[in-house]
């Protein structure tokens, strides 16, 4: 399974694996919003994801601006693959800024 959510009580992890494109993007964008919903801070681990297609990289960054509106932290893990990370910074991604949760 290429979408992975795992709730607990403090935080949301969302581990992506694989191919990410069309053909998985109804999963992401469920577990996307699952874990916004939580209210949670949200981690993304982009470590074993081999192809991100626009798609996937359209659903990351609307749940990022709605984790920012929501005041809900989201970060990337930071060991995803070096093409994965350029394809996110080209559509002004950066995965070393973390959304800091605010009370």
């Amino acid at each position: 399974m290429p979408v992975t959510l795992k709730l607990d009580k403090d935080e949301s992890a969302l581990c992506l694996d694989g191919q990410i494109d069309i053909a998985s993007a109804a999963e992401l964008k469920k577990a996307l919003l699952d874990a916004l919903s939580a209210g949670k801070k949200l981690s993304i681990s982009l470590e074993g994801v081999t192809d991100l297609d626009v798609t996937a990289v359209q659903l990351l960054w609307a749940a990022r601006r709605e984790a920012q509106s929501k005041r809900i932290g989201f970060v990337f893990d930071r060991r995803e693959p070096r093409e994965v990370a350029l394809a996110l910074a080209d559509v002004g991604l950066d995965l070393g800024q973390e959304i800091e949760e605010q009370d």
